[in-house]
């Protein structure tokens, strides 16, 4: 409806904005009896010279359409109060025919690239890595339901001076039986421990950076030590993602690309971008520091990986949109690369974006690995299935299923309680606030979706979904505008990069559900009982399906 609403407006006003622009003009009033869309009409006051509400109310009389119960005019405002039974009827049984297509763009054929997760590899996987391994698999599944194909890149933080500090670490006061029985946790202490005593010998430090240049020359003693590090990692890793239920279709860490390099470099040279500074080889940028591509030691870095897997990512997959979801404190360094790629004649960098997100902070203070300061993801998401369990087996004793369903609900909560908030927004960690299973959180969704499913079980005999005509009374209006809204969230959602928008519109749908069903007998047996059933079942689709997107899994009892 928004869609037409906007066509025809421009139309009436000789486009003077487009369809697309009067579109996003349109609001939803602040209280549902000034009715369910709203034009302002105040920014073609000064095309039109005509006040806002002569405006107004030229157009409304213009803007006369079955598909509006009545149209009011206030002030500089056109209200639209559409016509409840035929929006019913057009809704939902399309989302009753479609099920969890209901919303699904058309296939575009085309590859979104999705830079997410990233995790270092030797530290242990903490909260501090929930953020882009949540967005960026939200934002993986948004990209599918608009129509494109999605591939999932891992870049791990497998290369840099980190691991030289570490073989230092390990050749100073490791212990190989220690940390084949826990590797992560010896490895963190090994890092911890290597930056505790830099802070007195630098020493320390220019080891470090000796022991990555033979790592990067191909040393291989380096080069075995790295690959075990790497190997127990990714082992860990691996059961932090199989309890997040998220895969990945590749792995390609920074040492992918590590042959890769040189042909930039080339590249970079024959464009002569490469200026030398300071013994460095560098960019330099209009408005923004320098670009630095290689060390004075000849060493690369983060910038000079990643023009590299850009370049890669473009001849492999050809892709409409490279996301990459990186914390917001990384701006200037993808400002840089992006920069530098247009400097180097490379078109296809307008389709490059940094999805930046806030910080997971800890009594107002980031998290840090280098001082101990973590918090590990597996820690809370054991205790967030533990809670669940508890809550559950005090609840619904009787419960087949306990364990699985424990575990849907408590790492749902952990998902939903970081999807919920805008992504640029920090975050302050709270274990008690992330497993409260009230309010504003994930389990009340699951829990909406559930007793759905509870009552479309009990009228079996009852509901089909072959329904003639809807009928419903005004109490069902404000779940049915959400259920014809939902495409337009969908859409927004991606276009965004804001998968807060499906979990703020999930809320939304449940609590407008939950008030329905509490003023009515949805099993009442009269003529409108399957009407009502309807709705139920449309509701319940569309739940389950934003709960599918931000990655959420929907048990059916709990």
């Amino acid at each position: 409806m928004n869609k037409y609403l906007a066509q025809k407006i421009a139309e009436e006003t000789n486009y003077l904005f487009q369809a697309e622009a009067i579109e996003k003009m349109l609001e939803k009033p602040k209280h549902d009896e000034l009715g369910d869309i709203a034009f302002p009409c105040f920014q073609l006051a000064k095309f039109l010279r005509k006040a806002p509400p002569i405006i107004a109310a030229e157009l409304a009389e213009q803007l006369i359409n079955p598909a509006f119960e009545k149209i009011n005019v206030v002030g500089g405002y056109i209200n639209f109060f559409l016509n409840k039974s035929q929006v019913m009827n057009e809704i939902i049984p399309v989302i009753l025919k479609q099920q969890q297509n209901y919303g699904q763009k058309e296939q575009s054929f085309e590859n979104v690239v999705i830079d997410f997760s990233s995790p270092n590899i030797a530290k242990p996987f903490s909260m501090g890595h929930l953020r882009s391994t949540v967005i960026g698999n939200a934002l993986a599944n948004i990209s599918e339901k608009n129509g494109y194909d999605a591939v999932r890149v891992n870049h791990l933080g497998d290369w840099g001076t980190q691991f030289g500090k570490l073989i230092v670490a390990y050749r100073l006061w490791g212990e190989k039986g220690a940390i084949e029985k826990a590797p992560i946790k010896e490895l963190l202490k090994l890092y911890v421990k290597f930056h505790e005593e830099a802070e007195n010998n630098d020493a320390l430090n220019n080891d470090a950076r000796a022991a990555f240049k033979a790592l990067e020359n191909g040393d291989l003693e380096e080069n075995s030590l790295w690959k075990w590090f790497k190997d127990a990692s990714l082992d860990e890793f691996q059961s932090i993602y199989e309890l997040l239920n998220i895969h990945f279709d590749t792995f390609e860490g920074e040492a992918f690309y590590n042959d890769k390099m040189a042909d930039i470099i080339t590249q970079l040279k024959e464009k002569e971008l490469l200026k030398l500074s300071d013994g460095a080889n560098v960019v330099e940028l209009d408005n923004m520091p320098p670009c630095l591509i290689t060390k004075q030691d000849g060493a690369s870095l983060y910038a000079t990986r990643d023009l590299a897997a850009a370049f890669y990512r473009q001849k492999t997959y050809s892709p409409k949109k490279v996301l990459y979801v990186v914390g917001n404190e990384q701006s200037l360094h993808f400002q840089q690369l992006f920069h530098v790629l247009k400097k180097m004649d490379a078109n296809w960098a307008e389709h490059l974006s940094h999805v930046g997100f806030g910080m997971i902070l800890k009594d107002g203070k980031k998290m840090s690995t280098r001082k101990g300061h973590v918090i590990l993801l597996k820690d809370v998401l054991e205790e967030a299935i533990n809670t669940a369990k508890g809550n559950i087996t005090e609840k619904n004793p009787t419960l087949l299923n306990k364990d699985d369903v424990a575990k849907k609900v408590g790492v749902g909560a952990v998902i939903f309680n970081d999807l919920k908030n805008y992504r640029s927004n920090d975050i302050e960690f709270s274990l008690e606030q992330m497993l409260h299973f009230e309010g504003e959180t994930g389990p009340y969704v699951q829990y909406t979706f559930a007793r759905i499913c509870s009552m479309l079980e009990k009228a079996s005999l009852q509901y089909h979904d072959d329904v003639i005509k809807i009928t419903l009374t005004d109490n069902a209006w404000p779940t049915v505008v959400l259920l014809a809204n939902y495409p337009n969230i969908i859409s927004e959602a991606f276009e965004q990069m804001d998968p807060s928008l499906i979990a703020k519109f999930a809320l939304q749908l449940a609590k407008a559900f939950n008030k329905f069903y509490a003023t009515t007998k949805i099993l009442a047996p009269d003529d409108s009982i399957n009407s009502r059933l309807a709705l139920c079942k449309s509701t319940s689709i569309v739940l389950q399906d934003c709960l599918n997107l931000l990655g959420i899994e929907a048990p059916e009892k709990m």
